[in-house]
């Protein structure tokens, strides 16, 4: 594996080499996911750029390990090649990573909340239908871009997407657990008329309830040092058992 782990400090980790098919496996993200998948609750978001093929790799290695995946996907950005490539050089058949996982597609804000109510119920119950299979995890991915339709209101945006994440938020109650894949877009210019300040402010509304909704946030930042991701919110499992040896 051509892959390079640094520590430029306590609060970057290389994700991947910079690749722009990402064709080698980023190690810290392995390392993230294991420390996300013992611990609860598991409302974690991902941010930033190529968020899109961080959740494909991330559906095919949860796949790996033999848990079932569903994925809402509202960015139309999911990537079943980049599964198969996966499975390919972990000596998996692709069929075998691909069948265990669900897709879903939103191309408007309504379709996605109506996905992320009954729907997910649904599917949740029927892939972890026994008490033998461990529970389903769920990905969303890009789940403001629908949201951020300009056509669509701010105030009839924000309780639409309120009762979304409070449908949602009952779901991990139960302990099924959730990883949030948002790419980030810069906020377009001020025109006349203020709809770029009203496209601003809604962006920053949405942004801010997922912020307040995920227990764990990872920011994916590409510099000219190399990709890193950069934990925003949240202890990870080494600083919380660090604050544990301190108390002692």
């Amino acid at each position: 594996m051509d892959f390079k782990l640094r520590t430029p400090n306590s609060g970057l980790r290389t994700l991947w080499k910079r690749d722009p098919k990402l064709t080698t496996l980023p190690l810290a993200l392995d390392e993230i996911l294991s420390q996300v998948q013992s611990s609860t609750p598991r409302k974690v978001l991902f941010w930033g750029e190529r968020v899109g093929e961080i959740s494909s790799y991330v559906a095919g290695w949860l796949a790996g390990k033999g848990i079932a995946v569903i994925v809402l996907d509202g960015a139309n950005r999911f990537d079943p090649y980049a599964v198969s490539s996966l499975a390919r050089r972990a000596w998996i058949p692709p069929e075998k990573l691909l069948k265990s996982i669900r897709i879903a597609r939103a191309f408007t804000c309504y379709q996605m909340a109506t996905l992320m109510g009954e729907p997910l119920t649904s599917l949740l119950r029927r892939e972890g239908a026994t008490e033998l299979r461990q529970r389903p995890w769920v990905i969303l991915l890009g789940p403001l871009t629908t949201f951020l339709d300009e056509d669509v209101s701010e105030r009839e945006v924000r309780p639409l997407f309120e009762r979304s994440l409070k449908k949602i938020e009952g779901m991990a109650s139960e302990g099924v657990p959730f990883l949030l894949f948002q790419s980030h877009s810069p906020n377009p210019p001020l025109r006349k008329g203020g709809e770029g300040g009203f496209m601003s402010s809604k962006r920053a509304y949405l942004m801010g309830k997922l912020f307040q909704f995920s227990n764990e946030t990872w920011k994916v930042d590409l510099d000219g040092e190399g990709p890193k991701m950069i934990l925003e919110k949240g202890v990870t499992k080494l600083q919380a058992e660090n604050r544990r040896l301190k108390n002692l």
